[in-house]
């Protein structure tokens, strides 16, 4: 754990100021790629396609590598992992997502941009958070 905090601060750090740089802390944003058939806003699209060619990429680069760069064996989905939670989990984190415009990682990069929009998302995601923590079997 204590090798891998600097890297996780600083993917953390980079993907909210990919967010924010890309507008996707902004709720009205999201919610305008949404309305296609209104004042439709494609930046959500551009937004997500940079994402697809970074990953499209990093799979390259993973498939060449043995373990991670801070030494970690790669924990990699395959189709067990594709389970009625997962997929009850998605709908729900997309409903979220369409009706509030902001999704978790958004969500805590919004917090330093526009605090007062942000902070009820957030409190409201974090204690759906611990509602599922409360009411779910520990694996």
């Amino acid at each position: 754990m204590t090798r891998s905090w600097p890297v996780t601060l600083l993917s953390g750090t980079l993907f909210g100021a990919g967010l924010a740089l890309g507008g996707m802390v902004d709720p009205a944003r999201v919610r305008g790629f949404l309305d296609i058939f209104g004042d439709w806003d494609p930046t959500l699209a551009f937004v997500m396609g940079g994402a697809v060619i970074v990953m499209a990429i990093a799979w390259r680069i993973q498939a060449r590598m043995a373990q991670s760069l801070i030494g970690a064996t790669f924990a990699l989905p395959d189709r067990t992992d594709l389970t009625p939670r997962l997929i009850g989990g998605a709908a729900l984190f997309g409903t979220g997502w369409g009706i509030a415009g902001l999704c978790p990682g958004p969500g805590f990069a919004a917090l330093v941009i526009q605090p007062a929009k942000a902070a009820a998302f957030v409190a409201a995601m974090l204690g759906g958070m611990l509602i599922v923590r409360l009411f779910e079997p520990q694996r």
